[in-house]
């Protein structure tokens, strides 16, 4: 159903004596924006889906089989959050969208994950920056959800702070395995966590309209943060330069590739059932 508002120029119509007289001209109204909520969730779940995507992209190549097989788990575990979010954004948007279709169907400038789960796995010490850096974000963000007055979001929170709390504990021993180490894997440890720095901010940005707003997580995002550099003897790096945009639809160009990997077989055979 078209909805119309009033416009302001006058038009003639018959009146019941034969005059005319001025009504106001019908147009189309704008469609309302798009809720803060359906953005909240859909940049969580876009969050959970990229990283499981450059997750999975370890699967046979981790630096031996029981960390090939931990971090396909924790793929998965994102993979699993990102489906009951997606769900949940599709429900709030009320367009018709389902999880398949807001994951498959829409172009870079359509996704709302920040810019850190979006970048190339590097060597393994930049992949386990990411996922501490993930994860200390992650781990309070749902324990807040868990105790917010939305209950699909207090479900899904009570059940991902469970999962994340796993993948903090993973990455937080190799960080520290990797910097207390030999020399070498000191340096690239360190090199890593400077690399990767600079994107966790975005996550934290201000938010007071959000069911939680991303700027309370940060105390807990640093203590976290810092304890574990401090106990790998890694250097908390300068913060000079925020990257931002993620949130916006402004993204790199490593989510172009990974979401023409990640969309190719449902592009290439649109609506077919398996």
């Amino acid at each position: 159903m078209t909805a119309y508002v009033e416009q302001t120029g006058p038009r003639a119509v018959p009146t019941a004596s034969g005059t005319t007289s001025a009504a106001p001209e019908l147009t189309p109204a704008a469609p309302e924006p798009v809720t803060k909520r359906f953005e909240f969730v859909l940049g969580l779940a876009d969050d959970a889906l990229v990283a499981a995507q450059r997750l999975a992209e370890w699967c046979t190549r981790g630096p031996e089989m029981e960390e090939d097989i931990a971090l396909s788990n924790i793929a998965l575990d994102q993979l699993g959050a990102a489906r009951l979010l997606l769900t949940y954004a599709g429900e709030l948007e009320g367009a018709g969208r389902d999880e398949d279709a807001l994951a498959y169907r829409r172009d870079d400038r359509e996704f709302r994950n920040c810019l850190l789960v979006e970048l190339p796995n590097g060597d393994f010490a930049v992949t386990m920056a990411k996922l501490l850096f993930l994860a200390a974000y992650q781990v309070p963000l749902y324990t807040a959800l868990a105790g917010c007055g939305d209950e699909r979001l207090a479900a899904i929170g009570a059940k991902a702070r469970k999962e994340s709390a796993y993948h903090l504990d993973h990455a937080s021993l190799w960080v520290r395995r990797l910097g207390d180490g030999t020399d070498e894997s000191h340096r690239r440890m360190q090199a890593a966590v400077d690399e990767v720095w600079p994107y966790p901010h975005e996550l934290l940005t201000p938010d007071p309209t959000a069911p939680v707003d991303p700027a309370t997580l940060r105390a807990d995002f640093d203590s976290v943060v810092s304890s574990v550099l401090t106990e790998a003897t890694l250097t908390v790096p300068e913060t000079s330069w925020t990257p931002a945009g993620g949130r916006n639809g402004v993204h790199t160009e490593h989510l172009s590739y990974l979401l023409a990997e990640l969309q190719v077989l449902h592009r290439a055979h649109p609506g077919a059932s398996w």
